[in-house]
Parts: C-alpha cells; structure tokens; sequence
C-alpha cells in the first residue's frame, strides 16, 4: 500500500499496468511537446502514430483508450490538431459509431441463437481443416452482403459462449452455473488445464480464419466495408457494377485466401491447427442435448423471434435499407418486445461490450485528425501521382496497404479517393483510369490491412474484445497469424492489380 498521497497518485495511475509501461506512457507524454518543439509538428505526427500503435500492442496490459486518450489529448493542447478536426473525422465516421453503438449490442440479445447454431456446426464437423474452411467462407459471405465490423461481432459471440460452457466445467461447475468469472483460471482443475490450453489454440485459429473471411468477403461489395460505400459514391457505382469491378482482384484472392486457410491447418504452421481436444468435444455435446431437453416452448419461442430479427438484419443490410446502426437498434427492440427483456440493467448488459470500443474508436480518429492535419500521407500520394500512368495502379495498390496497415484503411481509401478524384476534376487523369486507381484504392486498403490489427476495425474490436483475453489472443499474436494471409493476399491482389484490372 503507499505510504504518501504522491505514491496513491502513482499506484493509481493505469491501474494494474506494469511500472515499466506506466513509465513509458509517461515519456512519451513528455517527448512530445519537445518534438514538437525541435522537429515540428510532422516528426511529432508520426512519433504519435508509433505511440498509439505500441498502446494497441499492448492491449492486454492495458485497456489502449486510457494510455491512448492521454495522448490524443495532448495532442490537442499542444495544438497537432484541433477539437473542430477531430469532430470532422467523427462526423464522416458516424455511421461506423453509430453501428458500433447499436448492431454488436443487437447481437448480443441473437447470442442464444447464434450458440445453438454453431454449436450444431462445430460438433457435427469433426475434420479442423473442414470447420476452418466453411467459418472463413460463412465470414466472408455474411461480410459481403452485411459488414465486418457486425461479423466479427458475431463471431466473438459464438466464441466467448464456447469458451465459457467449458470453463465453467473445467472449473468444476454445472452448465447453468451463474456468475462464473471465464477471465480467471483460479479455480481450473489441474486435469482440465491441459484440455482448456489447447481449447484456447482452437479457438484463436477459428477466430482468426473467421476474422480474414471478412476482409476476403468485405473487399467485394459496397457494403462490405465503410469506405467500399464511399469509393462506390464517389466513382458513380452501383451494387452490381461495384462487384463486377472487384471480382478480377477479390475472386482470385478468396481463392488463395481459402487454399492458405486450409494449407495453415494441414501444416500447423502460424499457430494454427490446434485439434479440438476430445473431452472439450464432449462437453460441447453434452451442453447442446441438456439445452434441447429443458428447452421450454418460451425459449423456443424466443429462438423464433431472434431468428425473424436475423432474417431483418440480413434483409436490411443487404439492400441497405438504413443506416447499419439503426438496423442493430431496429433488431434491440424487436428481440426484446418479444422475449420478455424489459429490465434497464439486463439491456444495459448489451452495451458492455461495444461502448468501450466505441470510445477507443473516437481516439483512434483523432490520432487519424492529426495524420489528416499534419498531412503525414501528402508526400506518398504525391510520388504515387507522379508515375508513369502504367505504374500508378500497383504502386497505389502497395502503398495504400502499407499506410492501412499503419493508420486505417477507412482513413486512407477516403485520403485516396478524393486526391484522384481531385486529378480527374483537373483532367489530369481520364475516367476509365480514374476507375482504374478506384479499384486498386479499394483493393490495397482492404487486402494488406489484415497485417496488423490496427488496419482494419473489425481486427481492432477482435484484439480488444472479451474473448481476446481469454484465448491470448495479443497483438503480436495477432500479427504472426495474419501473416501468411497478408504475404498470400498482397502478393495474389497486386498482381491481380496490375495484370488484370
């Protein structure tokens, strides 16, 4: 305990984090205004960059929108950016907010549906190598037609009720057993240790091949990611033509990324093919004919309401029929009405999971608010723009990836697009080469990104989600397994790129 209020201040500050990590917080909070000073505010921009990314790598020593607000906030006071910036790229990023705030909520409320159904899938498909495959094709289909972000938030879902209906028996307790903290291993029975540790390796590969599946798919369609939406405005794309587009780059890389999926787990190699360990399967087992047996007809009934709610969701997002938000919170009050959850606190449970994340977004843009006012990215695009028309895709291609995997590839498509479309409005560049660079735009920020878990939202949320936690899933875990796909997926889009677009 400390003996001063000077110590108090020091033990509280961060909490937990380790003193070596507090520390280092605490210089950069330091450098920065004397970079500033002595370097200029550019400098400082990408030493920023590099800071926020470190608190981001170190997600589970410390939640990253605590060390990472500390640092937007400075950035502010001493004048990198300005609140009105920082409310500009929130604006231009609300519906990803508003999606955040609502849709993974709502499918908080489907998670009883959503574990009945894989739970079906994962102990009716005994080979790894299948399961891997058919949980990137389902991630990648939904992600098409849906988004990411509501995706992934599915798949955590699925997993974080897995994980908890056998830890809870690892732990020597009942299914049904309520308040069970899954974060502690405390209580683990020394014969589960061994089972739940692989169970973990499982897990972590299923979440990470379900993860690429939605950059594979997501990079497809016009709804598939936030920016896909606004390179299809801005060039003048419908659905159809936005697909048929893509389809010579992302046809090919779902390929490859489906043949790199299965490869991983045949050879084990990045951390995959861990097996499901047999006692785990028959806990699974058991779990799915206890749930069917005491089923009531009002629990079926719920199971019908979620669903009639996930056909709406489909629905509504596929043919975009409102803001993907209002449809979460259309789905919140549907399931709901209709299931008897008419409490504040058990909704409230909902909005656990999303709220954090949401804020931790807010800071990551005006960490975005800088790059943009800083313009860290201006002296690429300028020498991208100053190649020979020939080399421009490809180029545009790799450098888009290397800056999403840095930044975010929202941030950067929405850089890019309108630097282009800025050429085309000047007559510097033709139409067709305008669709051209549209296409590799998109390609290269959605593709690379999956390198680090900072390139993409939807890799973002899985790092600091719930289940992350439970599986040791870090960053740099997170970075070795995506390798494979990122070196398959950047090598097969770029020569898609620049031999077939």
């Amino acid at each position: 305990m400390p003996s001063t209020v000077f110590g108090g201040f020091a033990a509280n500050f961060l909490g937990k984090a380790p003193v070596w990590y507090k520390q280092l917080i605490l210089l950069f909070l330091v450098i920065n205004p004397i970079v500033v000073v002595m370097f200029g505010p550019a400098v400082a921009g990408w030493l920023l960059v590099g800071e926020f990314i470190f608190t981001l790598a170190m997600a589970l020593k410390c939640y990253p929108l605590l060390p990472g607000g500390l640092l937007a906030v400075e950035a502010l006071l001493i004048g990198m950016t300005s609140p009105e910036a920082v409310y500009h790229e929130l604006l231009t990023n609300f519906p990803v907010i508003l999606l955040l705030m609502f849709m993974v909520a709502g499918i908080y409320f489907m998670k009883e549906l959503l574990l009945v159904t894989f739970t079906q899938i994962l102990v009716g498909v005994r080979s790894k190598s299948a399961l891997s495959v058919l949980f990137c094709v389902a991630a990648a289909l939904l992600s098409a037609f849906l988004d990411a972000l509501t995706v992934t938030a599915v798949i955590i879902s699925v997993a974080v009720g897995f994980y908890s209906v056998y830890h809870k028996v690892a732990s020597g307790k009942g299914y049904q057993h309520k308040d069970h903290n899954a974060a502690s291993d405390d209580d683990v029975i020394e014969l589960h240790r061994e089972d739940l540790v692989n169970f973990q390796g499982f897990l972590r590969s299923l979440l990470m091949h379900g993860a690429i599946g939605t950059a594979l798919g997501g990079v497809a369609t016009m709804v598939g990611e936030p920016q896909n939406l606004l390179i299809a405005k801005t060039v003048g794309w419908d659905f159809k033509s936005f697909f048929e587009h893509m389809a010579p780059v992302s046809l090919p890389v779902l390929a490859a990324g489906l043949f790199t999926c299965w490869a991983l787990e045949k050879t084990r190699w990045f951390g995959y093919g861990t097996r499901l360990p047999k006692p785990v399967r028959r806990v699974l087992e058991e779990f799915a004919d206890n749930e069917k047996a005491k089923r009531t007809k009002a629990d079926q009934a719920a199971l019908w309401v979620q669903a009639f709610a996930a056909g709406i969701l489909v629905i509504g997002l596929a043919f975009h029929l409102a803001e993907v938000g209002l449809i979460g919170l259309l789905v919140i009050i549907i399931i709901t009405s209709f299931t008897g959850i008419t409490d504040e606190h058990q909704i409230g449970k909902a909005f656990q999971e999303s709220l954090p994340f949401t804020s931790l977004l807010v800071v990551f843009f005006a960490v975005v608010a800088v790059i943009h006012e800083q313009h860290l990215f201006k002296p690429v695009i300028e020498f991208v723009l100053s190649l020979p028309k020939d080399q421009q895709p490809g180029m545009f291609f790799v450098a888009n990836g290397l800056l999403s995997m840095i930044s975010d590839n929202v941030f950067v498509a929405t850089v890019y697009i309108s630097e282009i479309k800025q050429a085309l409005d000047a007559g510097a560049i033709s139409n067709e080469h305008f669709q051209t660079l549209a296409i590799s735009i998109n390609t290269g920020t959605n593709l690379p990104s999956v390198a680090t878990p900072n390139g993409q939202a939807a890799f973002l949320f899985l790092l600091t989600s719930a289940i992350a936690p439970l599986v040791r899933l870090s960053y740099g875990r997170m970075v070795v397994m995506a390798f494979p796909y990122t070196i398959v997926m950047g090598t097969v889009g770029l020569l898609c790129v620049i031999y077939l677009v």
